[in-house]
């Protein structure tokens, strides 16, 4: 079984991207189980059910994974750009019930998609492209061949077209590139989802052995295929892992860029670790071994029926290998599984825990669309966070189209935001209790600095973050759930390890704000080095070596019933960034009881 540590750690892919991680069957046959009671519709379409409207929340990557700024992304007749973290957004998508697809493109890459069974809530994808990188170059009316370094090749007998269907003569660059079902990032790098027609009309789930995708590009550019009548031979080499599965003919299925999904066409022939076929035309071509489905949803929620997002859900058939996902906000993950089989359900909390599951049981079998909701029993070991704030524009108002990025660890968890809210929910094993926040607003292209913070188990409230991005050091809290005072003129941040009225490591920040006259200011008398940590309330009472945190100058913050906790998560050197958040409880100099949240992040002066 596939190790789930080696997830990708960059978004979460809400679909099952069907991968071989397991043994199977061998299947000599070229269409798999041909059902004679299978009721198959007059067009394939009908499968995919009504039109629908759904969001979507997606990143784009490359090899290294790193984001891809200024894809093109399109969704039907929706079309969208990715930001400079590769991430794209696209509220009220028409999609259908069992089918949507993303589609990808940027010059200088082969073109790229994602295809989802929707659910409820926002679906999130991650899509990683290839670059179009030339792996030689033939010439038009001479037979030749193109040898990729890990043995795949296509083979052509001179003849190609341009895209309006008139012969091209000339040099073509191939572009080539072998997509293997070992490798861990496949499920992003393929295109769709492996999900087919196959040769019947016939919606099938497809287990790969090995893709090849080839774009053929003329000298000006432009996109070429093969003439009417014309063949090429292609070969797709088969890891050593999955020779033992490999069936000695196995059918052949090309993507079809236009609808989304793959179509089964000619078959391929075992010869020692390729596979060797004729194909008429380019796209991707895949090697797969196909079954019968069903759309399987699959909400996860604890014993308390809270949904758990975040979630890593595994299908394991004895027959036909793994296939995994992750769950969205409301805790729920859809894909395709195989049909008439019972199935070994797992779930994990995705990377953070380690390989064991958290929960295992049985499902199934299943002989139509169905839904489940499985509880993960509470586990002692396992701490379940809620991130909540809000998020707003630099001049005060809700977001509305906009994201929030959780980094934990090696793990990113985003969220998207429609009304200055957003809510992140994650398990985790490690001591490790410190995260960071940054947001983008993706209407105003704004965004926030990446501010560190520190759980405050299990609900962590960060308060109001505002997209500023000319802003470079700012100060924002929030008085009894009110508007949010956001203070970035005017900034002074000193550390001093030690000062002539306080002995030991003390913090001094002050802020004032020119058009609203507020001010603020934060004394902190901190603890030894690295200085990190949680503090209190610090009372002036010439205690010699109390810690803690006064805020109390300029916002009437007193002694009494002080439960305000500060959390000192960065402490740089001068030019570098000081980040303090800190929420609770307290009573002003009149006796009134308020609660405050607010972030610190301001550059070290000295």
């Amino acid at each position: 079984m596939k190790r789930i540590k080696n997830f990708p750690n960059l978004i979460l892919i809400l679909l099952l991207s069907l991968i071989v991680v397991t043994s199977c069957q061998k299947d000599d046959g070229p269409s798999g189980n041909n059902n004679p009671q299978e009721n198959i519709p007059d067009t394939f379409s009908e499968y995919f059910g009504n039109e629908i409207s759904r969001d979507f929340l997606g990143t784009v990557i490359d090899k290294n994974h790193n984001p891809i700024e200024g894809a093109t992304i399109t969704i039907g007749s929706e079309t969208a750009t990715t930001d400079s973290n590769g991430v794209f957004m696209i509220n009220g998508a028409t999609v259908k019930q069992r089918f949507g697809y993303i589609k990808a493109e940027k010059a200088g890459y082969i073109h790229a998609s994602r295809s989802v069974v929707p659910s409820n809530g926002t679906n999130k994808v991650t899509i990683m492209m290839l670059e179009a990188t030339v792996v030689g170059s033939v010439t038009s009316g001479s037979t030749s061949t193109v040898t990729a370094t890990d043995g795949s090749s296509v083979s052509f007998d001179g003849n190609f077209i341009k895209e309006d269907g008139s012969t091209y003569d000339g040099s073509v660059d191939v572009i080539l590139h072998h997509l293997d079902p070992a490798d861990d990032d496949m499920p992003m790098q393929m295109p769709g989802m492996l999900y087919a027609e196959n040769e019947n009309g016939a919606e099938r789930m497809l287990q790969t052995l090995g893709m090849l995708a080839v774009e053929l590009r003329g000298s000006g550019g432009e996109d070429l295929n093969l003439p009417e009548g014309s063949t090429s031979e292609i070969k797709i080499p088969v890891d050593a892992s999955l020779m033992n599965i490999a069936p000695n003919t196995i059918p052949l299925w090309y993507f079809d860029e236009a609808n989304g999904y793959w179509k089964e066409e000619g078959q391929a022939t075992l010869q020692g670790n390729m596979y060797v076929g004729t194909v008429s035309h380019f796209s991707f071509w895949n090697c797969d071994i196909p079954a019968e489905a069903i759309t399987l949803c699959i909400t996860t929620t604890d014993e308390d029926n809270v949904s758990l997002a975040n979630m890593v859900v595994s299908i394991t058939s004895t027959t036909f290998g793994t296939t995994y996902g992750y769950t969205n906000e409301n805790g729920e993950v859809c894909g395709y599984v195989p049909s008439n089989e019972s199935l070994i359900l797992n779930v994990y909390s995705y990377d953070m825990c380690g390989d064991a599951p958290l929960h295992t049981e049985t499902v199934g079998p299943f002989t139509v669309d169905s839904s489940i909701t499985v509880t993960v029993p509470d586990n002692p070991d396992i701490i379940q966070e809620t991130v909540v704030g809000t998020f707003n524009t630099c001049d005060g108002n809700a977001v509305t189209d906009g994201y929030v990025r959780l980094s934990y660890g090696y793990q990113t968890f985003i969220d998207a935001v429609t009304n200055g809210e957003f809510e992140i929910n994650l398990l985790r094993c490690s001591d490790n209790n410190t995260f960071a926040i940054e947001a983008s607003d993706y209407v105003n292209l704004q965004v926030t600095d990446s501010i560190s913070y520190t759980f405050t188990t299990p609900l962590t409230n960060i308060g109001t973050i505002s997209a500023c991005n000319a802003v470079t050091e700012f100060i924002e809290y929030t008085v009894d759930d009110g508007e949010s005072t956001l203070i970035f003129e005017n900034i002074s941040a000193n550390f001093y390890t030690d000062s002539p009225n306080y002995p030991g490591p003390t913090l001094d920040i002050f802020a004032s704000s020119n058009d609203q006259g507020n001010c603020y200011y934060m004394f902190g008398s901190l603890n030894d080095p690295d200085y990190l940590g949680t503090y209190d309330n610090y009372v002036f009472n010439g205690t010699i070596g109390d810690t803690g945190f006064f805020i109390g100058e300029c916002l009437s913050v007193s002694d009494e019933n002080n439960n305000i906790t500060y959390n000192l998560t960065a402490l740089g050197n001068v030019g570098e960034y000081i980040d303090i958040n800190f929420s609770g409880s307290y009573e002003d100099w009149d006796g009134n009881a308020h609660s405050i949240n607010g972030v610190v992040h301001v550059l070290r002066d000295n």
